[in-house]
């Protein structure tokens, strides 16, 4: 843990994901729903799709964050603009439940983030 910490510190985006999944399953650190989500949200915001996957579902079962169907889809969106097919899946069954509204409001979300990340698949 404490080389994930040092290089999470530095901006490791790989290490902040790792230090996120440690917090939401306990392993080797104590569990932390909010601190998994801490860490989460700096990889994604370096374009780590590991990690908006892993935010997006947080969003999603409403761990660490209050539930929210638009967060979880908009991490979800970016994560499966890179490829990721399990944030597909999940972004589709999420869609299901969700409104046209709140469609639309996740898919402007996801061009704003998209706007933030350096790299992001515009």
């Amino acid at each position: 843990v404490k080389w994930y910490r040092l290089a999470a510190a530095q901006g490791n985006a790989r290490a902040q994901s790792s230090l996120g999944f440690m917090h939401a399953n306990g392993e080797g650190v104590p569990k932390d729903d909010a601190e998994a989500v801490k860490w989460y949200r700096l990889a994604a915001a370096q374009g780590l799709a590991d990690a908006q996957f892993n935010l997006g579902v947080m969003y999603n079962l409403g761990k660490g964050v209050p539930e929210d169907d638009v967060q979880a889809y908009a991490w979800l969106n970016l994560a499966a603009a890179q490829g990721g097919t399990g944030a597909s899946t999940n972004k589709e069954i999420l869609r299901k439940k969700m409104t046209p509204a709140q469609i639309a409001e996740a898919q402007k979300l996801s061009k704003t983030l998209c706007a933030s990340i350096p790299n992001c698949a515009k």
